[in-house]
């Protein structure tokens, strides 16, 4: 714990930021999801992120080395498929809910590199978490739990490419914003066909979720994991679920019974930890240079 007291602050300002920027935007687009559809709305968002990034980095393609433009085309898929799924889960379940399974994801990957076994036993409470939320009486659609499941398979991959990218030369803006040209044209098949269904004033609240909900956060995430490492901004990503509860249930009307609540709440606690301590466990893992042999 002592470890985590020496936490740069200005990571968890970083992430905390996006966090609150990627749930208000989720806020703002929650009536349009059901007239224009989640598959669209994100498309168009995202697309609306891709031409502010372009106009504010200028990103250029010459000197691309090969992986360089491996980790651009993954990281741009994962936040375009990540954004379409979680969307498509916000529409048919509470936001809260909807974000913590999304970050099963991120807890996840870092599970797997866990080989202590009390570091294991958190996911028993993570599971136990998933059961609270899942259990038959809070009567929760299983194509949006669905849609939230695949949905976390791609934040797993986000969390991994977003320390990548950032860690890339000129503090990884340009390469961030040419993966998010590559999401908006990955969402092209749906956002296309979803223009004729928006109206002047749901352009305005798309341009501001664009910013709000993807320039801003992806900006932070990214710099957050140039800082430090993906794993420790994945443990942050336990913020999400909280922001998402609460924002969901005050501006949404999103009714929480208490056992999501519990869930959410023991989720986001043991994959906070569970991360975490696999971030630990690869730092202890790895033997100093000035050990002797």
């Amino acid at each position: 714990m002592s470890k985590f007291l020496t936490l740069p602050v200005a990571p968890v300002v970083l992430v905390l930021i996006g966090s609150i920027g990627t749930q208000a935007a989720a806020v703002l687009v929650t009536d349009m999801l059901t007239t224009v559809g989640a598959p669209g709305v994100s498309g168009l968002r995202m697309t609306a992120a891709a031409v502010i990034m372009v106009a504010v980095f200028r990103p250029k393609l010459s000197g691309m080395t090969r992986a360089r433009a491996i980790n651009i085309v993954v990281y741009g898929i994962a936040m375009g498929m990540m954004n379409m799924m979680v969307y498509e889960a916000i529409a048919r379940l509470p936001q809260g809910v909807a974000v913590t399974i999304d970050f099963l994801g991120p807890c996840i990957v870092s599970f797997l590199g866990l080989t202590m076994w009390r570091s294991r036993l958190w996911a028993i409470v993570a599971f136990v978490g998933v059961a609270f939320i899942a259990q038959p009486s809070n009567d929760l659609d299983i194509v949006g739990i669905g849609y939230a499941a695949v949905g976390a398979v791609f934040f797993g991959a986000y969390t991994l490419f977003s320390a990548r990218v950032g860690k890339t030369e000129g503090g990884g803006m340009p390469d961030l914003a040419l993966s998010v040209v590559v999401a908006a044209l990955v969402l092209s098949p749906f956002s296309i066909p979803a223009v004729p269904h928006v109206n002047g004033s749901m352009w305005g609240i798309i341009v501001i979720s664009g910013f709000i909900g993807a320039v801003v956060p992806y900006m932070m995430d990214t710099i957050a994991a140039g800082i430090v490492s993906a794993a420790i901004v994945g443990t942050l990503f336990a913020l999400d679920p909280v922001i998402g509860a609460i924002l969901g249930w005050a501006f949404s009307g999103d009714q929480l019974t208490w056992s999501m609540a519990v869930g959410i709440v023991l989720i986001a606690m043991a994959g906070a930890i569970i991360t975490w301590r696999g971030a630990r466990e690869s730092r202890e893992l790895v033997p100093s240079p000035f050990s002797e042999d």
